[in-house]
């Protein structure tokens, strides 16, 4: 996996936290630079954990399902993309809270996704650190980001950001299955 590759997976898994840091800085209104750090923080090291969380368990069954890696990774982009854009069009509450435990639970509820692309990983040929903290890096500013344009415009870029998201991961997981199959 290329670093083009790597650069469009990592915005692609960015976007749910993404759009929820849009709706904490519209919840917030008024944000500072520290709001934008700690959504960047909690959003950032999860998508950077799960991942390598998700490597490791992968890793395990590699030998086992290398045959069908590409089928594995396009199965499981597509299937997080299609929920991505699905989840698209729920409305969710978000409230101004920025506590250990609320942003722990969103931080998670958002890095799910990152986890399965974490098992495909161990499947293809990845630099898993430089991976993760480029998923993470990416991840930390599209959050800072997310909370300064939620406290100027709102929740009307959520649902375009989570399909986009979606469709990302799909484009991807179909360019893996295709390069496995040898069409590419």
């Amino acid at each position: 996996m290329g670093i083009t590759e790597l650069f469009v997976l990592a915005i692609g898994l960015s976007m749910d936290a993404f759009a929820v840091s849009i709706c904490k800085g519209l919840s917030l209104g008024k944000i500072s630079w520290k709001h934008m750090c700690i959504a960047g923080a909690w959003f950032g090291g999860f998508q950077a954990l799960m991942p390598l969380t998700g490597y490791f368990l992968g890793s395990f069954f590699t030998d086992m399902v290398t045959k069908y890696s590409h089928w594995i990774a396009f199965v499981l982009l597509a299937f997080i993309g299609v929920n991505m854009i699905r989840e698209s069009k729920s409305e969710e509450k978000v409230d101004n809270s920025m506590t250990v435990k609320s942003m722990l639970l969103l931080a998670i509820a958002t890095s799910i996704d990152a986890l399965a692309v974490g098992v495909t990983f161990a499947f293809l040929e990845v630099n898993i650190i430089y991976a993760v903290l480029f998923i993470g890096t990416i991840t930390f500013l599209c959050s800072a980001a997310g909370v300064k344009i939620g406290s100027l415009f709102g929740l009307k870029y959520k649902a375009k950001a989570e399909v986009c998201g979606g469709i990302i991961l799909i484009v991807i997981g179909a360019k893996i299955l295709l390069e496995g199959l040898g069409i590419l």
